[in-house]
């Protein structure tokens, strides 16, 4: 990956991750299997290495603002290492194929539940 496509791609993850609190993967990981033709497997790793500075950063930020739940915080991180452990099993262990597939799917039920938030948010339901 070209150095200024890297630091192109760390700015927007983390405007995005510092608007919509998703830590830029949900950008990266697409960006580096579309644009650098990287394996899905490697995009993922690379991403979770690259959402760490994002995310600890982030946090701060927002934390400032009086807008994180340390508890649940620290209840989510310190059990969210037992399920990458064997996420990242399966990941090296299922093809390309099905790792696309199942990223897609996860990004396009994310996208319809926050529509439908929003859509009912909206009308007063």
């Amino acid at each position: 990956m070209e150095d200024v496509a890297a630091a192109v791609l760390g700015l927007l993850g983390g405007i995005i991750g510092g608007l919509l609190g998703v830590g830029g993967g949900i950008l990266f990981v697409p960006a580096l299997t579309i644009f650098q033709d990287m394996p899905q497997v490697e995009a993922e790793a690379t991403s979770l290495l690259a959402i760490v500075p994002v995310a600890a950063v982030a946090a701060w930020r927002q934390s400032t603002y009086g807008n994180v739940r340390i508890r649940e915080g620290l209840l989510i991180g310190a059990l969210s290492p037992i399920g990458v452990v064997a996420g990242v099993v399966v990941a090296n262990e299922v093809s390309q194929r099905v790792l696309e597939l199942s990223f897609a799917a996860l990004a396009l039920l994310i996208a319809f539940r926050l529509a439908l938030r929003a859509i009912r948010a909206e009308s007063g339901d």
